[in-house]
């Protein structure tokens, strides 16, 4: 069986995850999974609570289970993924002061083989669903921490956009072991 390595495009609102997910999907012509907290929230039309914590991290871990029979049925090396649930962990300490223990569970179970955490030196664009762009730095922070907490590997994409994919492309490619 083909080995699958996963990485997760990962940091606070406004920094770039989905677009540079599926830019790097389309270069490496691999399958990605979307953010799913997004589409949740776009659906309940109404601010995320602390009890929708389950049913987004359910949610999260079956798309990503979805995406890695496919990708493994196609025989992909790389499966990208747009956030994860430790991104579920840090909203939740963020929004509501904590995460439900089963979920910080599963995230550690779950982590993947590689992390980008996208930084915040790009402008913040509102939109219907993003709600603390004055608190950049501080969501920034605790992706970082969570992600040290966790012992997951990751590197710091920051920059243009083009710097942004060189950076995130030449970390892949290690990953991979093409370089």
């Amino acid at each position: 069986m083909t080995r699958l390595t996963r990485v997760v495009v990962i940091g606070s609102e406004s920094t770039g995850k989905t677009m540079l997910t599926d830019r790097l999907a389309s270069h490496f012509g691999v399958l990605w999974t979307p953010e799913f907290v997004r589409g949740y929230a776009e659906q309940k039309g109404a601010p995320i609570v602390d009890s929708d914590q389950w049913p987004i991290a359910v949610g999260q871990m079956a798309a990503q289970d979805e995406a890695e029979v496919r990708a493994r049925a196609a025989s992909h090396q790389l499966l990208l993924h747009d956030t994860d649930l430790v991104s579920t962990v840090v909203y939740g300490h963020h929004y509501h002061g904590q995460c439900l223990p089963a979920i910080e569970e599963e995230a550690r179970r779950r982590l993947a083989n590689q992390y980008l955490l996208l930084d915040i030196d790009v402008p913040w664009v509102p939109d219907p669903v993003r709600d603390r762009g004055y608190r950049r730095q501080e969501l920034h922070a605790l992706f970082e921490g969570t992600l040290r907490l966790f012992r997951a590997p990751f590197t710091v994409i920051r920059g243009s956009w083009d710097d942004r994919f060189s950076l995130a492309r030449t970390v892949i490619e290690s990953a991979l072991g093409m370089v």
